[in-house]
């Protein structure tokens, strides 16, 4: 069974893409890539336990197993070692990232208190979006009342191949991304 936002892709955002900017060609119209999912645990050169929590929650989150991160050089001022265990990520493609984005974009986004939008100047060069959440427990999958539980914030990166930063803008706000209303002064 197709994911909801990959139907609304191919149905309705596609050909709408291709009508707005004029393409001919339908592998130039942009498309979602992939959805990479970055937890920073700097707090596990002290507890590992801490960096166990973390790819526990992001594997309930992503449903999938979360690769750890190491960091690549000793840093004395933060006694950080060589090799020393400092994060997890996890790459999201084809049905799971449709519906990891799904549910953020009407789940877990609008469980943010005093929510505007996510701010629409993120995208770098080549066209991707990445923007930071402060805290995970936003996520239904999470259970925020769980005794070693600690708030850790995520970096989710959503590579889009084929497009400009503009187009893409207009792809991800079609999907339903709820981006932030510009104030006119």
């Amino acid at each position: 069974m197709k994911p909801a936002l990959l139907e609304k892709y191919q149905s309705q955002v596609f050909q709408a893409m291709k009508d707005k900017y004029g393409i001919d060609n339908i592998m130039a119209v942009p498309h979602l890539d992939k959805v990479v999912i970055n937890m920073g645990v700097g707090e596990a050169i002290n507890d590992i336990k801490i960096l166990d929590a973390a790819v526990e929650d992001l594997a309930a989150i992503s449903g999938q197993k979360p690769s750890i991160r190491r960091s690549r050089m000793a840093i004395s001022n933060f006694h950080l070692k060589e090799n020393a265990p400092v994060g997890c990520k996890v790459t999201l493609r084809r049905a799971r990232m449709y519906e990891f984005l799904d549910k953020l974009m009407n789940v877990v986004l609008p469980r943010i208190r005093d929510f505007n939008g996510v701010p629409a100047k993120s995208f770098d060069k080549e066209g991707n979006y990445t923007f930071g959440l402060k805290e995970h427990s936003f996520f239904p999958e999470i259970d925020a009342t769980r005794r070693d539980f600690r708030a850790q914030g995520m970096d989710i990166s959503i590579v889009i191949k084929g497009g400009t930063p503009e187009k893409n803008l207009h792809m991800l706000r079609s999907l339903g991304m709820p981006f932030e209303k510009k104030e006119v002064k």
